[in-house]
């Protein structure tokens, strides 16, 4: 196989954001893309040469010719639709989480063994290269064991009332990002989760069943605890950072500017600010996962996220949530489930 032929189930801002980044691959072919609002694509489907576009992505996983699959529609769809595709022999990226239930995810993650297919999950920030050197440090012990492992992860302000709805909530939508992360500078499991979380910005989200602050305290099987702090609102910009401290050092990887020009006046001294959305601050790691599961199709390399990471990041904010809700800490049954 020497290009794919890629569908993309779901139009709205990640697929479109997707399908943009893929016209740029050579070695890779867009034929379909399906959104249930359908005339909201076309238009921007013939922009960036994709042909077809259709409502019912079944037209997608019928098709013989197209090899892999881009899942971009809603979380409570990604259960069924990853069924359904790996049934198809289709491989599958799928837009994180795979879902809001454990359950759910174990069946498909069950599915996809069966059928041998490949199934990446799009934890994005794995790939950013700051973070993803912070992961290869501490993997090759130049800051000795692990003991804190740090993270914030601060929106530069709230998503709309609509989104909040349907989002899963603060654990599953954002923070999941953040428990993945964890794990992968960390080189542990999660066994213990812990969780204080407040309404400090906006009352919608209480109006709605989710909270806007949280810090989330975690125990690592390897004995290192994890410290995250998530804020829906962060005036400054878009806030992320990561720090492991171990036994021989510290390894940090700080924010990102537009530019690192700095001004030093008798005034003070001065620098941009953040970047100020995640599109801009991860473009670079969503190009990198994009490539990267399309080498791992072409040339069967193992995948750096697999359906097992979707699995345990879920569990992780399954615990944050009931954690929260009886304000106590909660104990992961470990799960080491599939390795797809």
């Amino acid at each position: 196989m020497e290009k794919i032929t890629i569908g993309i189930i779901g139009a709205g801002r990640i697929g479109r954001m997707h399908a943009e980044n893929i016209i740029s691959i050579p070695s890779i072919k867009i034929k379909t893309i399906s959104d249930l609002f359908v005339e909201n694509a076309i238009k921007w489907a013939e922009q960036i040469g994709i042909q077809n576009v259709t409502t019912n992505y079944q037209d997608i996983l019928n098709d013989p010719e197209i090899d892999a699959i881009f899942i971009c529609s809603p979380t409570n769809t990604h259960g069924e639709i990853i069924k359904e595709a790996a049934r198809a022999g289709k491989h599958i990226f799928c837009e994180k989480p795979v879902s809001f239930s454990t359950e759910e995810t174990k069946d498909a993650l069950e599915v996809v063994k069966e059928a041998g297919v490949k199934l990446q999950v799009g934890f994005n920030r794995r790939f950013d290269p700051h973070f993803k050197k912070v992961h290869e440090t501490v993997k090759e012990g130049k800051i000795g064991d692990p003991h804190i492992i740090k993270i914030t992860s601060r929106d530069p302000e709230p998503p709309p009332a609509e989104y909040i709805k349907n989002s899963g909530g603060l654990f599953f939508d954002m923070a999941i990002h953040d428990y993945d992360m964890a794990r992968y500078v960390a080189g542990s499991e999660v066994e213990e989760v812990y969780v204080q979380g407040v309404n400090l910005v906006d009352p919608i989200f209480k109006e709605l069943g989710d909270i806007d602050t949280a810090m989330t305290i975690l125990k690592f099987e390897n004995g290192a605890i994890g410290i995250i702090d998530n804020s829906r609102k962060a005036v400054y910009g878009y806030d992320q950072r990561v720090e492991v401290f171990g036994s021989k050092g510290c390894v940090t990887a700080q924010n990102e500017h537009p530019t690192n020009v700095e001004i030093s006046t008798a005034d003070g001294v001065y620098k941009d600010k953040l970047k100020y959305f995640f599109l801009e601050r991860y473009k670079e790691a969503y190009m990198l996962e994009t490539h990267a599961f399309i080498d791992s199709i072409l040339n069967d390399k193992p995948l750096v996220c697999k359906g097992n990471d979707g699995l345990q990041a879920e569990l992780i904010a399954k615990a944050a949530k009931e954690s929260h809700e009886f304000g106590k800490p909660v104990k992961i049954k470990r799960e080491k489930f599939l390795k797809v």
